[in-house]
């Protein structure tokens, strides 16, 4: 792009308004180079980086780049052997600060699972330099001076100083302080001449004191005296600077020397710091322009929509919607002046090379922008005096240079093109102008007033007419680009308007010929056609919002009910699971009450277990409508026969079935009892399997039953665990749910024993203490597989 294109098409303004939001030199040096860019793959990186800071400064806020100073001298002065100042190592302190800083809040944002593939890899390139900014902050203050912790060797030096200068001002303050020596002085101070300190002495006491003189007053009335009586520790002050400034030397040589051997680490991170500065203020101009970002093609089509030219007050600027390429390369706009199509013309080619430098862009989203490998533009009076040129060959001439250089790759943008010269002439130029650039393959758009180029669309393919909206009511433009339509001639509409005589338009339009009337009639009915189109898409646009409304307020109207009737099932789960609870209770007491009987060496009776049964059956809930609809959802789709393995689902219990009594009851082995349970209470646990049918409770009486429980007090550990370790196969076979293991509380060596190897046992499923009632941690109760 040549500087006269950029200069005319005010990209170097656009510059300056994205400088105001770098934070540096550096970031600002970087915008002065800042050329629009004609790789599409490399416009469409640089749009992401954009794209990324954008985001940042939109989720944050802002980024922290404070304390970037340009410090490329200060670097390359020590890579060559200089010795820098305090102040300029503290610039390079600062700039290490900023660097860590800007590394480790993206570093911190990527952590947070903000996605910053672009800037990760910018930053990445900084390297961490602490120890660096560590040996200058310890030598040097925020005000650039070297500090007395810099060094032992400075920090004696300067107390050794400050000693000194306190023993001469209380020698000096002695000799102004005295009643005798007051009325030689020209004023009881002290002050510092040639490093040295002095008191102002009258001309006639000069021999008073002794000494040197060191200066005078303008008037020659009062000598700044050195007294012979301080001339010695004045010496002595001297030479503790003298070697105070002996000691900075050599911390600044050696930081220098620290910098030196860091150089090209630190020349990295500073351009680093220039460019992540730069990418940033791309991204604050976005967002101070409520820019979006463009799609990008290299196929010369775009579409900017609602697009605002982002050098007009946000408050005065009219959106337009321009679009050039796919169905026409070439775009004509017609209309009076004053009516905005230079600044069309304008804000297309702006627009344009700011999507090429890789900012976002001042349009609705869902734009799109394309890239062109030139761009050329012919808009404004370029009459040159010194050349004595007039505005028609100044014009002809760029027209002239722009028509050498142009291919299928170039942008072409002519404003009022033609004008200068006789109409007729000039309209006649424009036409071949207009098709050349069109046979070069160049994408075009010309702006001009001319009614012969009225009709150029309508007999050439590919040329689109356009118009700015001019309201003959108001007397003003509405700066709205009309495409597909070309311009109105509003002359005769406007005298009227102001008060001409019907007499006089009436002889003017009889003047015009009977084709521009039809052209004039034609465009007038294309205008209004195209209002109307514009006014039926407004209300489609009404009506589709009022749907989406419709639509959004019926969902969550749907959600309300969802969460209204899971309420309903969850109410209806807790009293299911109470009234389990409550069951379960009860039997888990009836079956306490059989085990008692057991323990207390009793056989349980036919009748006893009959009874038990009735009991427990009367304990087991009548499934509620609402318990049905829950279980529902838990029960398997397996249908369930004998030697299934089930859960009762009201006890908590595992069994196994042993028969089908009807369509929804069984007949199932709890443990010592058989059960009759409806289908809707149990819950397959596995595949039917054969299995060796589980005892008859009948065979209870006849021989001896395994006991649910397995009383160890008072044997060795040995025999105890073999005693358990057999008792729980006979436990598993018996069927048993759990079992309890009595081993007492002792000294615990049985108790943790007997933990440890039920823990590892493969058919215990989990253990516990045993409860109040069930004698507390001197029992272990075991619930099997």
């Amino acid at each position: 792009m040549n500087d006269r294109v950029l200069r005319v098409l005010e990209y170097n303004k656009m510059k300056d308004q994205l400088k105001k939001h770098a934070g540096s030199s550096l970031g600002r040096a970087e915008i002065d180079q800042m050329k629009p860019l004609t790789s599409v793959d490399d416009i469409k990186h640089a749009m992401t980086i954009t794209e990324e800071t954008h985001r940042v400064v939109r989720l944050k806020g802002q980024a922290p780049l404070g304390g970037i100073k340009d410090v490329f001298a200060h670097i390359k002065r020590a890579q060559i052997g200089g010795v820098l100042n305090a102040w300029e190592l503290l610039e390079i302190a600062d700039t290490i600060y900023a660097a860590r800083r800007v590394k480790s809040f993206i570093d911190k944002m990527t952590e947070d699972g903000i996605e910053l593939p672009g800037l990760d890899e910018i930053t990445g390139a900084i390297t961490v330099l602490t120890d660096v900014e560590r040996s200058i902050k310890q030598s040097v203050d925020d005000n650039g001076e070297v500090m007395d912790s810099a060094t032992p060797a400075l920090r004696s030096i300067r107390q050794q100083i400050r000693g000194q200068q306190a023993s001469i001002r209380s020698k000096l303050d002695q000799l102004t302080k005295s009643q005798d020596q007051q009325k030689k002085l020209s004023d009881s101070i002290i002050t510092i001449r040639n490093d040295r300190y002095v008191i102002p002495v009258k001309q006639e006491y000069r021999g008073s004191f002794g000494g040197i003189i060191h200066d005078q007053s303008a008037s020659g009335a009062t000598l700044f005296i050195e007294p012979q009586s301080v001339v010695t520790m004045n010496n002595m002050l001297r030479e503790a600077r003298g070697k105070e400034k002996i000691e900075i030397e050599k911390i600044l040589r050696e930081l220098s020397a620290e910098i030196q051997e860091n150089g090209e680490e630190l020349l990295e991170n500073t351009r680093t710091l220039g460019y992540v500065d730069f990418i940033f203020a791309k991204g604050y101009y976005a967002h101070d322009l409520k820019a979006t970002q463009p799609k990008v093609n290299s196929t010369g089509h775009f579409q900017f929509k609602k697009a605002r030219h982002p050098l007009i007050d946000a408050e005065e600027v009219v959106p337009i919607t321009v679009e050039l390429g796919g169905d026409f390369s070439s775009l004509v706009i017609t209309g009076p002046n004053t009516g905005g199509k230079t600044v069309t013309l304008k804000t297309a080619g702006l627009l344009t090379l700011m999507a090429q430098s890789g900012l976002f862009l001042p349009v609705e989203e869902n734009s799109e922008a394309a890239v062109f490998e030139s761009i050329y533009a012919d808009i404004g009076d370029e009459q040159s005096i010194e050349q004595n040129l007039s505005t028609f060959s100044s014009h002809m001439t760029n027209i002239v240079d722009i028509l050498g250089k142009i291919d299928h790759h170039s942008l072409v943008l002519f404003d009022e093109i033609g004008a200068g010269t006789d109409p007729t002439e000039g309209a006649a130029l424009a036409v071949s102008i207009l098709d050349y650039v069109y046979n070069k393959g160049a994408s075009l758009i010309a702006t001009t007033h001319y009614s012969e180029l009225k009709g150029y669309a309508y007999n050439r393919e590919g040329v689109m007419n356009a118009s700015v909206e001019f309201d003959v009511n108001t007397l003003r433009p509405t700066y709205r680009l009309l495409i597909g339509v070309p311009g109105r001639s509003n002359a005769f509409a406007i005298s009227k308007r102001l008060g001409l005589s019907d007499d006089i338009i009436t002889a003017a339009e009889a003047e015009v010929s009977t084709d521009s009337r039809q052209m004039e009639q034609m465009i007038a009915s294309l205008q209004d056609r195209q209002l109307s189109v514009e006014e039926q898409e407004k209300q489609a646009t009404a009506l589709r919002k009022e749907a989406e409304s419709l639509q959004k307020e019926l969902a969550e109207k749907v959600q309300r009910v969802e969460e209204e009737k899971e309420t309903i099932f969850q109410k209806a789960r807790d009293e299911a699971e109470s009234e389990l609870s409550a069951s379960k209770k009860q039997a888990d007491e009836i079956i306490r009450e059989l085990r008692e009987l057991e323990k207390q060496g009793h056989n349980v009776k036919e009748h006893q277990l009959i009874d038990a049964k009735s009991r427990m059956d009367k304990a087991q809930p009548a499934p509620t409508k609402r318990m049905k609809q829950i279980k529902r959802q838990a029960e398997k789709t397996d249908t369930i026969k004998s030697g299934d393995e089930v859960k009762v689902l009201s006890f908590g219990q595992k069994g196994q079935v042993l028969e089908q009594l009807n369509e929804n009851e069984f007949q199932v082995q709890l443990g010592i009892m058989k059960m009759t349970v409806n289908k809707s209470n149990m819950e397959k646990l596995s595949s039917s399997k054969e299995k060796t049918p589980l005892r008859n409770v009948r065979s209870v009486t006849t021989s001896a039953p395994v006991k649910p429980e397995l009383d160890l007090r008072g044997q060795r550990y040995e025999d105890a665990l073999r005693q358990v370790e057999k008792y729980l196969d006979e436990a598993v076979l018996a069927g048993y749910g759990q079992v309890h293991i009595i081993h007492g509380k002792g000294t615990g060596a049985l108790r943790k024993g007997v933990k440890e190897y039920l823990k590892k046992h493969p058919s215990v499923k989990s253990t516990r203490d045993g409860g109040m009632n069930e004698g507390g941690i001197g029992n272990t109760v075991a619930e099997l597989k």
